[in-house]
């Protein structure tokens, strides 16, 4: 059931649940329910979310893995800029992103990237493909283009493969040996990340990423991190 939101779903009906999970509407809500009385999944308007008591369980893995170690970053990144700031790492095909900074305020839920996205189509995952030299990798003429594109500027920027009326933005973040590891990124309605915006925000992420690099270049930190 709570495998339902892997998708960065923020609420889902028990309709929806149902139909993801395979069960019957009845059977759904039952066990909905149950993960409410457990501070699992919390009532919405629209029907359920994921609860607190999850979210609590999530942040001794989350210390464990370092990802917390970049809090302090992303934080004054999001409060600096007003939106959200997220760090992803880069798993096989897949960018997954490891920790998310909400602003003080103005904050929205579609600020809040896929926990797990396609390391081909999310602009995190991209902005680490276009700095990486793995011979494995072989993209399309669009693709290497693309990549080409966000090799020479320093940063990616696409509308989301999801919901055309989101513009993200990311930034490589590099190991000592200017190699890729992971990727900042922000999103939020295309009318607000307007051109001047972009501006305004892309040089505090990259100084954002070159901090979380200094701080990373600890072994530990970086073992922890690469975990995930």
């Amino acid at each position: 059931m709570l495998g339902c939101f892997d998708d960065g779903a923020t609420e889902l009906t028990v309709s929806s649940l149902a139909a993801r999970t395979g069960l019957p509407v009845s059977s759904a809500h039952r066990i909905a329910q149950a993960l409410v009385r457990g501070g699992l999944l919390e009532r919405a308007p629209d029907g359920y979310r994921i609860g607190s008591g999850l979210i609590a369980l999530a942040v001794p893995p989350l210390v464990r893995l370092g990802a917390d170690a970049c809090a302090p970053q992303l934080y004054a990144l999001a409060a600096g800029i007003g939106i959200t700031a997220s760090l992803a790492v880069v798993r096989g095909d897949d960018a997954l992103t490891v920790f998310s900074a909400r602003p003080p305020d103005r904050f929205c839920d579609i600020q809040i990237p896929r926990a797990r996205q396609s390391v081909d189509t999310s602009v995190m995952g991209r902005a680490v493909l276009a700095f990486e030299q793995l011979g494995g990798r072989r993209p399309s003429r669009e693709s290497a283009v693309d990549l080409d594109r966000i090799r020479r500027q320093g940063f990616a920027v696409d509308v989301d493969v999801c919901d055309p009326t989101v513009l993200a933005v990311a930034v490589p973040v590099f190991d000592n040996g200017n190699r890729p590891w992971g990727a900042v990124g922000v999103q939020a309605r295309r009318r607000r990340l307007n051109e001047p915006t972009l501006r305004r925000i892309v040089p505090a992420m990259q100084h954002t990423a070159a901090l979380i690099a200094r701080y990373t270049e600890s072994p530990a930190v970086r073992v922890e991190i690469d975990s995930r």
